[in-house]
């Protein structure tokens, strides 16, 4: 029987581990309690977070005890790692607002019910601590040489803006979080990022110190597309979690688009198919992987915005583009191939549009904009100039050409930006009087 280690190693999620075989025998034949840091300085989390969000998910599938360690006491503090400048500072009620909305999406993945994962916030013992003892308590056992040493500080202490003294403070308040939780729930076993490095050793130390018990460290890396870019980013910003933010059919076609030198990596990370299935894939090409890319945009759906979100957005792109038949023996795991393809465009992101609105007549580039397909009239003339707008499936031919009631197909309109990004206006009143 395969140990947590040996899933995650096999899957991807490692790139560095402390103590490799006091580790494995800690996860070996008993039940552990692991955590990672979340931090909460947004509303929502964005696919650049979901290696971490998996890696929970895991651990409790195969039957550990996940803590989703939310940072409402660090948030207000700022995590220097991987920042070129001091990040803003939040109120408290921003950071509350942030840890609930993240628990919802976290609770995608993640089963929080009683005897289940823990959600937990550090504000909870971060914030009453007393300045003075905490230094003697624990200050006393970090080194500045060993710090100032850190990925994590060095980057900002070689930028123009420098490390600013409570930016500096962030790791010893994350070693002391390690503290915490081994004290109040026996948790042994950090992850993070491949930036955290630093910060989770230096949590080992000060348990090894203060209790005199080890800990342990993983530490995942950071993915990145084959083409280099940065897991989560694209031409039009991040991609959330948060469906007010990032539409399920959106998120749907962000997957799609997958590289086709990351399939099989990405179907490994971001989906729980097994992973005899997904090594079956290491030759295919052309139509064949396009649909492996079907079945990864499906899985990946299926777990940010759950089936029935995840079957609208596969029909609706089958009405689209025609259908991607997935083989039976590809992936024969995947709840896809449960699907009868009657596609409809449900999921599609759409708006109202009164009737009178139309009537008027609306330019082009006004549509375009008022939709949300573009952000400026500006970038809508230029996405028109270069062909790039459509109307009901034909390309745009002037930036200021007028919509009007004779181009409504079955009382609705479609506009599309690009090969992907599709709104569809719905008319609130087919009155023709």
């Amino acid at each position: 029987m395969s140990t947590i280690i040996e899933v995650l190693k096999e899957r991807g999620f490692i790139e560095a581990l402390t103590h490799d075989q006091e580790l494995t025998d800690h996860v070996t034949g008993k039940k552990i309690t692991c955590y990672i840091g979340f931090d909460p300085t947004a509303s929502s989390l964005h696919v650049g977070s979901l290696v971490p969000i998996m890696a929970l998910a895991h651990m409790q599938r195969e039957g550990h005890r996940p803590i989703a360690l939310v940072g409402g006491g660090t948030g207000l503090v700022g995590d220097p790692s991987g920042k070129t400048e001091m990040r803003k500072f939040l109120t408290i009620e921003d950071v509350k607002a942030n840890a609930d909305a993240i628990k919802a999406q976290l609770a995608q993945f993640i089963d929080f019910s009683e005897g289940g994962a823990l959600m937990v916030n550090n504000a909870e013992w971060l914030t009453p601590l007393q300045y003075i003892p905490f230094l003697r308590d624990i200050g006393r056992h970090f080194s500045v040489n060993r710090m100032i040493k850190a990925e994590s500080c060095k980057s900002r202490m070689d930028s123009e803006d420098g490390l600013s003294f409570i930016e500096f403070n962030y790791m010893i308040l994350q070693a002391y979080d390690f503290k915490e939780l081994l004290e109040r729930y026996g948790c042994r076993l950090q992850m993070g990022g491949s930036d955290q490095w630093g910060n989770i050793v230096a949590g080992i130390d000060l348990i090894r110190r203060v209790k005199g018990k080890s800990a342990f460290g993983i530490t995942f890396p950071l993915i990145t597309t084959s083409s280099g870019a940065k897991m989560g980013k694209t031409a039009s910003g991040a991609v959330w979690l948060d469906d007010r933010r990032t539409a399920p059919y959106n998120y749907y076609q962000f997957w799609v688009n997958t590289d086709d030198r990351d399939v099989v990596k990405f179907l490994l990370l971001f989906t729980f198919l097994p992973v005899n299935e997904i090594n079956r894939l290491q030759t295919l090409s052309g139509a064949d992987l396009n649909a492996a890319k079907v079945v990864l945009a499906y899985e990946a759906t299926n777990l940010a915005h759950g089936a029935e979100e995840a079957e609208r957005a596969y029909k609706a792109a089958c009405k689209m583009f025609g259908a991607r038949l997935v083989p039976e023996n590809m992936l024969p795991s995947s709840a896809i191939h449960n699907i009868k393809v009657t596609a409809t465009m449900d999921s599609v992101p759409c708006s109202e549009l009164p009737l009178s609105d139309l009537r008027n007549g609306i330019p082009a580039f006004k549509l375009l904009q008022r939709v949300g397909l573009v952000k400026t009239g500006g970038e809508a003339r230029r996405l028109i100039k270069q062909g790039g707008a459509y109307l009901n499936g034909e390309r745009f031919l002037d930036y200021d050409q007028v919509v009007d009631e004779s181009d409504l197909v079955e009382n609705e309109i479609v506009l599309r930006a690009g090969k992907k990004r599709f709104h569809k206006l719905l008319i609130k009143s087919v009155d023709i009087t």
